[in-house]
């Protein structure tokens, strides 16, 4: 009798190889991707290339398509890649994932920004099904409006899990779907049917001080924190910590709002984190990444590669105590983690590799993690954002 682990077996692969010709880069890739599913043709296969110029990336989409015969193939351009255990930033590299998902739906989805009398719309996603179990989401920064579609997408009676980042990219960004190059809107895949995955949202970040009430806020604006000035409530926060925890603050200060009101108890991943992007000295007041209102309960937040570090770990421990053997996993990482925070480009693959124990993961450096917390979807930065695949039915 096969074990679940077994199941797993020869469904999921990763690749990477870097080179100046991307195409061959990515025929690379893609061998070492499909090693392992035996000769079976993937159900799904993602590329994602760096370091090329729009045309050869555009045709390393086409090309994907061709070598690995996919029934849905989807990727995109990126800062940086991720695949075989490495990340890569900066550099020409091409990283693929590939995936036999029996039985599963693969809907593929192009998403466009189509201009109405009533104002901008979305376009192209599918009706909701109710074995849709999932969508990966790769958009452009620059013609899709990503906070807003994701916060219409929490408005659905029943929330779609969407995971996925924005492409990225010295050189702009670019999209692929089935062998075609979209110039802008989003691409993606809607996955259905008996699909076991689980997502996981690194924010990244440790709490400090107490959680505090919003007693007065004005859009992104806080002027009070518990009934005393914003400002000065930080100041008396951080005046109680060690001169280390000062330094962190000083080096990547944040603010979690948490998802659950009625928590009695508010921990590590239970805020959705948003930037400190300003203060105001002369009125007291704190400016941040999102609108807050009064009565919303938050927590300041120290964002390095330590507290960023622990949290995957502690995520992975949680998600192996209640989830069963892992066979593969794409990774969306914040391109301003890679060697930015860690010593190498390779911490959050190997991360992921190491706490979930699956060798096939790969993924790319985003400009903007799309990921659900607290069962809603939202729009990140310096996060990991993790789709993981598992085994048996959801």
């Amino acid at each position: 009798m096969s074990s679940p682990a077994d199941l797993l077996t020869g469904r999921f692969g990763d690749g990477l190889a870097t080179g100046a010709d991307v195409i061959e880069a990515a025929e690379s890739a893609i061998a070492q991707a499909l090693a392992p599913l035996h000769g079976q043709h993937p159900d799904l296969l993602c590329v994602f290339v760096s370091g090329a110029d729009p045309v050869t990336a555009e045709s390393v989409g086409t090309r994907a398509k061709e070598v690995a015969g996919a029934r849905t193939t989807l990727g995109c351009g990126a800062a940086g890649v991720i695949g075989a255990g490495r990340g890569v930033e900066n550099a020409p590299a091409v990283s693929a994932f590939a995936a036999c998902l029996p039985g599963v739906r693969c809907t593929p989805v192009r998403l466009e920004l189509f201009h109405t009398p009533d104002g901008p719309a979305v376009i192209g996603m599918p009706d909701r099904r109710d074995d849709d179990a999932v969508a990966i989401l790769l958009a452009d920064p620059f013609t899709f409006p990503a906070p807003e579609f994701l916060q219409r997408s929490n408005a659905e009676p029943a929330v779609l899990p969407l995971i996925g980042g924005l492409a990225s990219g010295p050189r702009g960004s670019r999209l692929f779907l089935n062998g075609d190059s979209v110039a802008g809107g989003a691409v993606g895949v809607v996955l259905s049917g008996p699909v076991a995955t689980r997502t996981i949202v690194s924010q990244g970040c440790r709490p400090f001080g107490p959680s505090m009430i919003v007693t007065k806020a004005e859009g992104n604006v806080l002027w009070e924190l518990a009934g005393m000035p914003a400002l000065a409530k930080l100041e008396q926060i951080v005046a109680d910590l060690s001169i280390q925890d000062r330094q962190a603050v000083a080096r990547g200060l944040h603010i979690g709002v948490a998802m659950d009101e009625y928590a009695e108890e508010h921990e590590r991943g239970d805020f959705l984190i948003r930037a400190v992007v300003g203060a105001d000295r002369q009125q007291g007041a704190i400016v941040i990444g999102d609108v807050v209102e009064v009565g919303r309960t938050v927590c300041f937040q120290v964002r390095d590669a330590s507290a960023a570090d622990q949290d995957l770990k502690e995520l992975f421990t949680r998600f192996r105590a209640e989830s069963g053997p892992v066979g593969g996993a794409l990774l969306f990482s914040c391109n301003g983690r890679g060697k930015i925070m860690f010593p190498s480009a390779d911490h959050d693959v190997l991360a992921v590799r190491s706490g979930l124990d699956t060798t096939g993961v790969a993924g790319f450096f985003a400009a903007g993690e799309i990921g659900p917390v607290g069962g809603r979807n939202h729009l990140h930065g310096f996060t990991a954002s993790i789709l993981v695949f598992g085994t048996g039915t959801p």
